[in-house]
């Protein structure tokens, strides 16, 4: 016996309805960004998110290369533990649970790092290699990318820090040396102008004696202050008040010998007032610049942003191989006393809003619109 002619109708528009839900669905998903890294097969979103395929019970990596699901029949997970509450099971290609060769690769370079750190010298390059069970090029080539320096020039950043504090802390510099990790004085006295722009004796005395020149300038931003030791510039300082920058430079370098009002110096803060004004004209100078390991490890991938670009601080954590640091990476930018030159008003909130900034946020946002407005001439990155 056939159903009545009454029940077919509704039938046909409960289907109507399903698929139409169903279209809906997959066009959901198929707007959704994961959905186009997963048709790419993208390794570089393995680890940000997994997705699940309700026809199979399974959940896979972004990069896996099991056939493509349909998109309506796809789900996506924050963690492969939020894709096992809902109830699927890995897939034994990809092996979703297990950690990704871009984690195990940031796991080998932390572990290096604290190596570097505790190693009474510094470790050469071959010698990280073997530990890491990597080529010598390979290990290179991944370090740099996870921290933005050299194993050498990380090991170097690091010894400076350690001569810093040993120097505040000894009571003389031969003491120091030892302490911080050097074999012989010889050694360090070969490097530490370059570590710390003076002799150590000055360093300990606060920059006694250590000719630092600087001049104060205006430009459309406030009043702006360049100084510049024998190695390069080593602040440029941004505000409303003349006298408040002479003074932080003073608290900066409390017994260097400072020098004002000299007419030669005076060009070098015209043009960085002009490169301030005028963001096409490019930058190029040399710099002084003095921090941590970590704070040089920002500072350099700031200098990386191209002008008229930012980045969150959450990126630049990323990008240096300390995706959980994002809190040091605002203390690095806070830290920067090379306004412009070292470009932290480049770096935003990771919902793009303005903030942080040493400066003042209305500098922020008036030197971000400048860049945005004309494409650099040149630019220089060390």
């Amino acid at each position: 016996m056939s159903p009545p002619c009454s029940a077919r109708p509704a039938g046909r528009e409960a289907r109507s309805k399903a698929r139409a839900g169903t279209q809906a669905r997959a066009e959901s998903i198929e707007r959704d960004p994961r959905w186009a890294a997963l048709v790419a097969r993208d390794r570089a979103a393995d680890g940000r998110f997994f997705y699940s395929v309700s026809t199979t019970g399974v959940f896979c990596r972004p990069s896996c290369g099991a056939r493509r699901p349909r998109p309506e029949n796809v789900a996506f997970h924050a963690s492969a533990a939020d894709a096992v509450r809902a109830g699927f099971r890995a897939c034994r290609r990809c092996r979703p649970e297990s950690p990704t060769a871009a984690d195990r690769h940031a796991e080998t370079i932390v572990s290096l790092c604290r190596f570097i750190e505790t190693s009474e010298s510094a470790p050469s390059l071959r010698v990280l290699a073997e530990r890491a069970g990597l080529s010598v090029h390979y290990l290179h080539r991944l370090f740099k990318q996870a921290t933005g320096l050299t194993p050498k020039a990380y090991a170097a950043a690091h010894r400076s820090r350690r001569m810093r504090d040993a120097l505040d802390r000894r009571g003389s510099v031969t003491e120091a040396i030892y302490d911080a990790g050097y074999s012989s004085s010889g050694r360090f006295y070969a490097e530490s102008d370059r570590m710390l722009g003076m002799l150590p004796k000055r360093f300990r005395q606060g920059g006694a004696q250590t000719p630092i020149r600087f001049a104060i300038g205006e430009c459309s931003l406030g009043s702006i202050l360049v100084a510049a030791s024998e190695r390069g510039v080593c602040a440029i300082l941004l505000g409303d008040d003349p006298d408040a920058l002479a003074r932080s430079l003073q608290d900066r370098f409390p017994k260097a010998e400072l020098r004002g009002g000299e007419a030669e110096f005076e060009a070098l803060v015209a043009r960085v007032i002009g490169f301030v004004e005028a963001p096409a004209l490019g930058l190029d100078l040399p710099l002084d610049i003095r921090g941590t390991a970590f704070q040089q490890r920002v500072w350099q991938a700031l200098r990386a942003i191209p002008a008229g670009e930012t980045a969150s601080y959450a990126e630049i954590a990323a990008r240096i191989g300390a995706p959980r640091a994002t809190r040091a990476v605002a203390g690095a930018c806070a830290a920067n006393a090379l306004a412009v030159a070292i470009p932290c008003h480049r770096v935003v909130r990771s919902d793009g809003a303005l903030s942080g900034y040493r400066w003042g946020v209305e500098r922020k946002r008036a030197l971000l619109e400048r860049e945005r407005k004309v494409k650099p001439i040149r630019t220089r990155r060390d």
